[in-house]
């Protein structure tokens, strides 16, 4: 269906009905499904690794051959710094025979003293079925905290404590975070179109978006194996609303553009929805087709993330180039009350930037000296990268929330009273014939500090050895002496021995991030350029625009880092850099996007410094308040309490404010004045000056001089 014909449905004085129809079906069938989409949620991707890792390929040999290693593990640990008593040890054999309910098999690991006589600790296999195991986890939880005799500290860790503190911690934040992000959105409108009701009709287009988008991953998660963990349905609200209002500024703002120009509201909302068409539909697919990259990355949770994102993204698209307009159409020009736009019939010969005073001082300022302005603004940008000196990449995981917890507390206890990696030692799994060897080979590595007695499996064919570590299970001593023991286990002649556990986990997760980053990042860049290109019809000008968005990635990682650094989160999670750079890209070039479709369709009617000056001025106010919507609307997973978000959180934030801010409004403009018309080559406007195809603008001499 052409763009005429796609106007004229919601803009139409039947279609618009018709279309208002469609979405209250649409939303009866959609709000109960999108309800149930907690149901669908696994988490489990969260952790996983792809089947031909390591660490994978021993946890699948450990389950196949001793079934008892799929339960995770509760460690309750002891301390008292004087040295435990008496009553500390009465209170540990009282828990070990309380706790034997919840232990699947009834079996509780006798309790293991510390060489300083200060700590005790125990361990139980809890449920392998996930609600049983968060009852399990949080009546232990319940235990400890029940009459401690005063000064022992006891705390919960271990496999099991460490999920259900996550899943605790999250206990109701999609309800928060929802808000939050409402509330901010309305605020921010409230702001912008100064209106006691035009706030109100973006806001309730993107929860009808919500909804739509909430139930069709409901859907493919039930019925097409789509996974969904509780990260992806978070990304999934942040998008769906942080986008979602981006098209809604940039429609509405053309929309009460074309009123000026016609009487008939509904003229000029099937104008303003010809005319934005292009822009937006670019924006979304570049969104889309970018998050559907992570499609080749080989992290099960960073691969699932991205259909889950570009369902959100085709939701909102969907609902602002139907729903909203349908909506505007139908209640009228009032809505903008008090600023109501009125039909002008000299609209079209009227100086458009007008009323943008302080964009067309901008616009001067950059007309006046461009190279200058562009140079400082690189200049700018450049030195803000030089703060990512102050990140680092690999997130322990005592510093993975950013409140203390059980699990979190307990790590640091054991660490302090027994060899670092007893918590989570590493496991090998090997032939038994082999086992002797295994054994010897595994006790020579540097940073092992114990190699206990190889267990058969009761096939007979396979043994399982427990090497504890001497340092931290996420340290990077830790890794190093993972990377010992694979080689030397390896040597072993028959062995076929493979070394899992926590810290093996986490080594291969850095390697297979470090992958990902290496094939998603590239694809995203061309996937980018390819979109660019179609939408402009230019070589040069996407370029441009790839340039300064890895310019822009760059500075937000560097100004991020400061912040992040003040906040006490300077460490990122391994899968933090790839995601972000993704959101800065596919996201930051939206407002790129917005400004050169509008310089294209100016330079074709009255040349090209005065069209590019033309669309700096009239699109600045909207593109700068659509920029600060999204950047607060990441803001918003601020008040999630893991680290990881909080992270996600500023870096995109900052990047695209400063995308909005300096790139859009200073770098780009003063960069395309530069070149001038090469800016468009090879195209058409490259070529010749094109000829006016309507009346031309009154004389702007403050723009065109």
């Amino acid at each position: 269906m052409s763009p005429q014909r796609l106007a004229g449905l919601p803009s139409g004085r039947r279609g618009r009905y018709a279309v208002l129809l469609f979405w209250l079906v649409l939303l009866a069938v959609a709000g109960p499904l999108a309800l149930k989409l907690g149901d669908v949620q696994d988490n489990s991707t969260l952790g996983a690794l792809p089947a031909g890792a390591e660490s994978s390929r021993a946890a699948q040999r450990a389950a196949d051959a001793f079934p008892e290693s799929r339960r995770q593990l509760a460690i309750a640990v002891y301390v008292r710094d004087t040295g435990l008593t008496d009553a500390d040890r009465a209170r540990v054999d009282a828990d070990r025979a309380a706790f034997a309910r919840y232990a699947e098999g009834g079996v509780v690991s006798p309790p293991v003293p510390a060489a300083d006589g200060r700590a005790l600790l125990f361990s139980l296999p809890v449920s392998m079925d996930e609600d049983r195991r968060a009852e399990a986890v949080g009546a232990l939880k319940d235990r400890l905290t029940d009459g401690a005799p005063p000064g022992l500290r006891i705390a919960l860790t271990g496999d099991a404590a460490a999920e259900h503190d996550v899943f605790d911690a999250f206990g109701g934040m999609d309800g928060a975070l929802l808000l939050a992000t409402a509330l901010t959105v309305a605020l921010l409108l409230l702001v912008t179109y100064r209106s006691p009701v035009l706030w109100l009709i973006p806001l309730l287009a993107v929860g009808a978006a919500n909804q739509l988008a909430g139930a069709v991953v409901y859907l493919l998660a039930k019925h097409a194996g789509l996974a969904v963990d509780f990260q992806s349905q978070t990304i999934l609200t942040v998008l769906v609303f942080g986008v979602g209002v981006d098209y809604a500024l940039l429609l509405i703002a053309r929309y009460r553009e074309e009123l000026r120009r016609h009487a008939d509201r509904h003229r000029a909302m099937a104008a303003a929805l010809r005319r934005s068409y292009g822009a937006v539909c670019a924006s979304a697919a570049t969104v889309a087709i970018g998050l559907l990259c992570l499609l080749a990355a080989d992290l099960p949770a960073t691969r699932g993330l991205g259909p889950v994102g570009a369902v959100g993204i085709g939701a909102a698209l969907l609902a602002m180039t139907t729903l909203l307009p349908a909506v505007l159409v139908l209640l009228g020009r009032w809505l903008f009350w008090p600023f109501v736009p009125r039909y002008s019939a000299d609209a079209d010969t009227r100086d458009r930037t007008a009323d943008h005073g302080g964009w067309r001082r901008v616009a001067n300022l950059v007309a006046s000296r461009p190279r200058a302005v562009w140079l400082g603004t690189a200049a700018v940008l450049v030195a803000l990268t030089f703060g990512i000196g102050n990140l680092s990449v690999g997130l322990t995981d005592d510093e993975s929330f950013t409140t203390e917890v059980g699990s979190v507390t307990g790590q640091r206890l054991i660490a302090a009273h027994y060899p670092g990696g007893s918590a989570a030692p590493a496991e090998i799994l090997a032939a038994a014939g082999a086992a002797d060897r295994v054994v010897a080979a595994a006790r020579a590595v540097p940073g092992v500090a114990e190699v206990a007695a190889p267990q058969r499996s009761a096939d007979g064919r396979w043994v399982r050895v427990t090497a504890v570590l001497a340092d931290a299970p996420d340290s990077d001593a830790a890794w190093d002496a993972v990377t010992g023991l694979r080689a030397a286990v390896h040597a072993v002649p028959g062995a076929q021995a493979v070394v899992g556990g926590r810290t093996a986990t986490l080594l291969d997760e850095r390697r297979t991030v470090d992958r990902d980053n290496l094939v998603v990042i590239p694809l995203v860049l061309l996937v980018v350029l390819a979109v660019l290109v179609l939408l402009l019809r230019s070589l040069v000008a996407p370029l441009l625009l790839m340039a300064s968005v890895v310019l822009s990635f760059a500075a937000a990682m560097g100004a991020a880092g400061l912040l992040l650094d003040a906040m006490g989160h300077p460490r990122l999670f391994v899968g933090v850099p790839l995601q972000t750079f993704l959101f800065l890209v596919a996201l930051g070039v939206d407002y790129t996007i917005f400004l050169m479709t509008r310089a294209r369709e100016e330079t074709a009617l009255i040349g090209h410094r005065p069209g590019v000056l033309r669309a700096l001025t009239v699109t600045g106010g909207v593109i700068t308040s659509a920029g600060i919507v999204l950047a607060a609307t990441f803001g918003s997973l601020l008040v999630l309490p893991l680290v990881p978000s909080v992270q996600v959180g500023v870096i995109v934030a900052v990047g695209i404010l400063l995308d909005t801010l300096l790139v859009r409004s200073l770098l780009i403009p003063a960069l395309t004045l530069d070149l001038g018309v090469r800016t468009w080559w090879p195209g058409r406007l490259s070529r010749r000056s094109p000829q006016p195809t309507s009346p031309p603008p009154a004389p702007e001499p403050a723009l065109t001089a």
